[in-house]
C-alpha cells in the first residue's frame, strides 16, 4: 500500500486505500491464529491530524457493525508516551528494549527490577504505565501523574481528542500497550469482540512507512484476518 501511494498514485492530497490478500507470518499472532491469514485492511495517507486516526477507527467500527459483530471495546494507546520517557531518562537502546518487553508482558516485578537505576521522575512514571489502564478518566490521571514532557503531553492530548471525537465508541485506555512499537509512531489501537480472546483488529499511525519507496507521508490504518471475521460473524 505504501508503494502504491508513493509511486502508482503519487499525488499530494489524501489517499484512501483498502486491500485484501494472503500474507505469510513467520510466527502466528496467537496460538490459534494462522501463519497465512487472509488480511484485509484500510489505510489513509497524506494527513497527520487526529481526524485521520478517527476516520480509520470509524471505518473499522462500521465493518464490524456490517458483519453484525458486537464491538466490546477499542483499546487506545500511544507509543510516543513510552518513547518520550525513555528519551528523557537517557535509556540505552538495550535497556529501552528490555523495558519495552516487560511492559508488553505486564511484568510488574520485572519492570521494578529493571527500573532500579532509572533516574526520577522517569522511574516512577515508567512504573505507573501498567496501572494506567481503564476508562477515559485514565487520561486525566496520566496528565496529572506523568512528567510534563512536551512529546508526552502532546500524545495524551491526541488521545483526549480522539475520545472526545467519537463518544459513541467503546474506547478504553492502555498506556502500556506498545504493540508495533518499532513500526508505529503515534496512536495505536486494538478492537475486541465478545467470546474472542485476542484482538479482532489492530491498527495505528505509522508515518513515514513509505520512506523505503522514496516518499514518506503521514499514514494510519488497521488490518484484520478475513477468515476470523467470517468465522465469528453470525452464520459463519
Amino acid at each position: 500500500a505504501a508503494r502504491i501511494d508513493a509511486h502508482l498514485l503519487n499525488h499530494a492530497g489524501v489517499t484512501r486505500l483498502c486491500y485484501c490478500d494472503s500474507v505469510l507470518h513467520t510466527l502466528p499472532a496467537t496460538i490459534a491464529a494462522s501463519r497465512e491469514p487472509v488480511q484485509i485492511g484500510a489505510e489513509l495517507y497524506g494527513y497527520g491530524g487526529i481526524e485521520a486516526d478517527l476516520e480509520i477507527i470509524r471505518v473499522l467500527a462500521a465493518i464490524l457493525d456490517k458483519a453484525k459483530l458486537p464491538l466490546r471495546r477499542i483499546d487506545l494507546g500511544h507509543v510516543g508516551i513510552f518513547r518520550a520517557l525513555a528519551e528523557a531518562a537517557g535509556l540505552p537502546l538495550a535497556a529501552e528494549e528490555n523495558l519495552l518487553n516487560l511492559l508488553q508482558a505486564k511484568d510488574v516485578p520485572g519492570l521494578q527490577e529493571a527500573c532500579g537505576s532509572v533516574a526520577e521522575p522517569y522511574r516512577a512514571a515508567l512504573l505507573k504505565l501498567p496501572q494506567l489502564y481503564g476508562d477515559r478518566e485514565v487520561l486525566v490521571r496520566a496528565a496529572a501523574e506523568l512528567p510534563p514532557l512536551p512529546a508526552l503531553s502532546a500524545a495524551l492530548e491526541s488521545l483526549v481528542r480522539l475520545c472526545n471525537g467519537a463518544p459513541e465508541l467503546p474506547f478504553s485506555i492502555d498506556l502500556s500497550d506498545l504493540r508495533g512499537y518499532h513500526y508505529h509512531n503515534g496512536v495505536v489501537f486494538a478492537a475486541y469482540c465478545p467470546d474472542y480472546p485476542a484482538a479482532i483488529a489492530l491498527g495505528g499511525r505509522y508515518d513515514g512507512a513509505g520512506k523505503a519507496f522514496g516518499r514518506a507521508r503521514p499514514a494510519t490504518g488497521f488490518s484484520m484476518d478475513l477468515r476470523e471475521l467470517a468465522r465469528l460473524a453470525p452464520g459463519g
